[in-house]
C-alpha cells in the first residue's frame, strides 16, 4: 500500500460526499412534485406519459396496486426484450449481421437487465446489434434504475407520512426518476464520455491493418450513451465484454474517476433524501456513516490483501503487488476501489477481474454481494435494503430495552418483522441452494475453470452475484450453459422482486400506522450509537445466513497458498 494509492481513494470518498447534499435535496424536490429547473422542458412531456400510462401525479396506490404495476411492467419488458435478442437477425442496425441469440441465453439476458443485474454471458460486440444494445439495454438500463429508485422512494414515504393507506403512485415515480434524474445526468456524461473519446456511432465496425500486416476488425457502436447509465444506474452490462477493462469503455483516468462517482452518486443521495424527506438529515447522514464505515474497512482489506500480492509469488522475488488481471493504468488501489465499488453498488462494470484477486481480496466483493449490497448499494435497492436491515436492527434493539420497537415514530410490530426476515433470507436461499447443487451436478461442475477451493468460489460468486443482482463474476465459469443460463435468471427474479415485495409490503403497513411522538425513552436514531448498533445488525445476519459458505472456498484458497510457499 502507498500513500498515493490512499490519496486517491480519499479523494473518491470527498467527491461522493460532496455530491450527497446538492443531488439529494434536487432528488427530494423531484419525488415530491416540486418546480424544478428542468420543469418547463419536461412537465408537458411528464403529462403527457401520465396519459398513456391511465393515471395521473395526483393519483396514488395502495401497496398492492403499487407492486403489481412495478411487476407487470418488468414483466412486459422481460418479454420485449427477449423478443428482440431472438429477432435480431431480422431487425435493422445490425451493421455486424449478428444472427438470433439463443433460447437460454436470452432468458437470462432478458431478466437480466430489468433486474438490474446485467449478467453477461455473452460478448456484447460479438453478440449483440446495435439495435439490442440501444433499445433493448440501453433502454431498461434506465427502466430498472427508476423501478428501483421509486421503491425506494416508496418506503421512504412510509416513514415520512403521519398516517395513510397509499404509498405513492408507481407511473409517477417511475417516470419522475427517468425523466428528471437520470436522463438529464446521463445527456451530460455521455457528451463528457465521447469527449474523453469514448465511440458514439452507428457506423460499422473497422477493419484495420497491424504491425504486422494482419487484419483486425475494431468494433465500435453507441458505446458512450449506454455507459452513461450502466454506471449512474449502477447496472453493468457494458457494451463490450470487457465492460470498464476496456479502454473504448474507460479511456483513462478521468474516465474512471467519472465511472466510480456515479456508481455511487445516487445511492449516496438516496440517503439525503430520506433525511429531508422524513423531517431530520441527521437520520440520512447516521445510516451514510453506517454505509461508509463498512466501504472503507473493506476497500482497506482488499487493498491491503492485492498490495501484499499472492504468497506463492513472493517465492520468486516478485513482491510488488497483485497485479494479475488488472491494468497498469490504474494500478492496484484503484482497481481494489473500483471492485469494491461495483459489488458494493450492484454494478458489475469493473475494471479488473474478480477471479484475479487474492483470496482475501476476492473475500470482499463476495461479502458486499452476499450481505444485499446495502453499502451504498444499487440504485435505490441499496436503500430499501438496508431499510429492511434497520427495521430488524431497532426490533431487536427496542425488545432488550423491553419497550415496543419503533423507528421515526412508527411502531414495528410483528408483521413488519415476518416480512423483513422474509425478505433478507430470500437472498440465502437463491444464493446457497443453487451452489449446493451445481457443486454436485457433473454439467454444472464441468463449466468450472479450476477445480477445488477456487473453483467452489467461481460457483458460489456467480449464484451471489446473480440473486444480489450485481452481474460480475469470477474469471474461469463458463456461465453460457443451458443450467447457469436458467438457474442464474431465476436466482436474478428471486433477488430483485422476493425483496421489492416484502418492502413494498412493509410501506403499507407503516404508512397505515400513526406517528408516534418521541418520549424520554425512544431510541436516538441519528447518533453514533445507532450507527454502530446497525452495524452490529448487518454484520450479525450477515454471518448467520451466510458465513459457512461465504468463507469456505476463499479461507481454504488462502490457506493452500500459504501452505503451497512453506513447501
Amino acid at each position: 500500500m502507498t500513500l498515493n494509492g490512499w490519496l486517491q481513494i480519499l479523494l473518491y470518498c470527498g467527491i461522493v460526499l460532496l455530491l450527497v447534499k446538492p443531488l439529494g435535496g434536487y432528488m427530494t424536490r423531484v419525488y415530491n412534485g416540486e418546480r424544478t429547473f428542468l420543469s418547463p422542458v419536461f412537465v408537458p412531456i411528464e403529462r403527457g406519459l401520465y396519459r398513456m400510462a391511465g393515471t395521473g401525479e395526483g393519483e396514488e396506490q395502495h401497496w398492492t396496486s403499487y407492486a403489481l404495476a412495478m411487476l407487470m411492467f418488468n414483466l412486459l419488458g422481460v418479454l420485449l426484450l427477449y423478443a428482440l435478442m431472438r429477432l435480431q437477425g431480422v431487425l435493422p442496425y445490425n451493421p455486424a449481421g449478428m444472427a438470433a441469440v439463443p433460447p437460454d441465453l436470452s432468458f437470462n439476458t432478458a431478466v437480466s437487465f430489468p433486474t438490474n443485474t446485467n449478467w453477461q454471458n455473452y460478448g456484447g460486440e460479438s453478440t449483440m446489434s446495435y439495435l439490442t444494445q440501444m433499445a433493448g439495454f440501453t433502454v431498461q438500463n434506465f427502466l430498472s434504475a427508476a423501478t428501483g429508485m421509486a421503491i425506494a422512494v416508496a418506503f421512504i414515504r412510509a416513514f415520512a407520512r403521519a398516517s395513510g393507506k397509499a404509498i405513492g403512485n408507481f407511473w409517477v415515480d417511475m417516470i419522475r426518476g427517468t425523466l428528471y434524474i437520470l436522463l438529464p445526468i446521463c445527456i451530460v456524461l455521455t457528451l463528457v464520455f465521447v469527449y474523453l473519446g469514448v465511440p458514439q456511432t452507428l457506423g460499422p465496425y473497422v477493419d484495420a491493418t497491424t504491425l504486422e500486416g494482419g487484419k483486425q476488425t475494431i468494433a465500435l457502436g453507441p458505446v458512450a450513451s449506454q455507459l452513461a447509465i450502466k454506471m449512474l444506474g449502477t447496472n453493468g452490462g457494458g457494451f463490450f465484454n470487457a465492460n470498464s477493462a476496456h479502454p473504448f469503455e474507460n479511456p483513462d483516468a478521468i474516465s474512471n474517476l467519472i465511472q466510480m462517482v456515479s456508481i455511487f452518486a445516487i445511492g449516496a443521495a438516496l440517503t439525503n433524501v430520506f433525511g429531508r424527506m422524513v423531517g431530520n438529515q441527521r437520520q440520512g447522514w447516521a445510516i451514510l456513516a453506517s454505509m461508509g464505515a463498512l466501504f472503507v474497512v473493506g476497500v482497506g482489506i482488499t487493498y491491503w490483501a492485492e498490495a501484499a500480492g499472492n504468497p506463492l509469488m513472493h517465492g520468486f522475488g516478485l513482491a510488488d503487488g497483485n497485479m494479475e488481471g488488472k491494468e497498469v493504468r490504474f494500478g492496484v488501489a484503484l482497481s481494489s476501489l473500483f471492485a469494491v465499488i461495483t459489488t458494493a453498488a450492484s454494478c458489475g462494470a469493473v475494471n479488473a477481474m474478480h477471479g484475479s484477486f487474492t483470496a482475501l481480496g476476492g473475500l470482499i466483493p463476495l461479502i458486499n454481494m452476499q450481505l444485499g449490497e446495502i453499502i451504498v448499494g444499487g440504485v435505490g435497492a441499496g436503500f430499501y435494503g438496508i431499510l429492511l436491515l434497520i427495521i430488524v436492527a431497532v426490533f431487536v434493539a427496542g425488545l432488550m430495552v423491553g419497550r415496543t420497537p419503533e423507528y421515526l415514530g412508527k411502531k414495528i410490530e410483528a408483521k413488519e418483522m415476518k416480512m423483513a426476515v422474509l425478505a433478507i433470507l430470500c437472498l440465502p436461499l437463491a444464493m446457497l441452494v443453487f451452489t449446493a447443487i451445481a457443486t454436485v451436478l457433473p454439467s454444472a461442475v464441468a463449466s468450472v475453470g479450476t477445480p477445488g477451493p477456487h473453483g467452489f468460489s467461481e460457483i458460489l460468486y456467480a449464484y451471489t452475484s446473480a440473486a444480489a443482482n450485481n452481474g460480475s463474476a469470477f474469471g474461469g465459469l463458463t456461465g453460457n450453459t443451458p443450467w447457469y443460463n436458467v438457474t442464474l435468471g431465476i436466482g436474478m427474479l428471486a433477488g430483485r422482486f422476493l425483496v421489492m415485495i416484502p418492502a413494498l409490503a412493509i410501506a403499507g403497513s407503516l404508512t397505515a400506522k400513526k406517528t408516534v411522538p418521541a418520549s424520554a425513552g425512544t431510541f436516538p436514531t441519528d447518533g453514533p450509537l445507532f450507527v454502530g448498533l446497525l452495524i452490529g445488525t448487518i454484520l450479525i445476519v450477515g454471518g448467520l445466513t451466510f458465513f459457512p459458505a461465504l468463507a469456505l472456498g476463499p479461507i481454504v484458497e488462502h490457506l493452500v497458498a500459504i501452505a503451497g510457499q512453506s513447501f
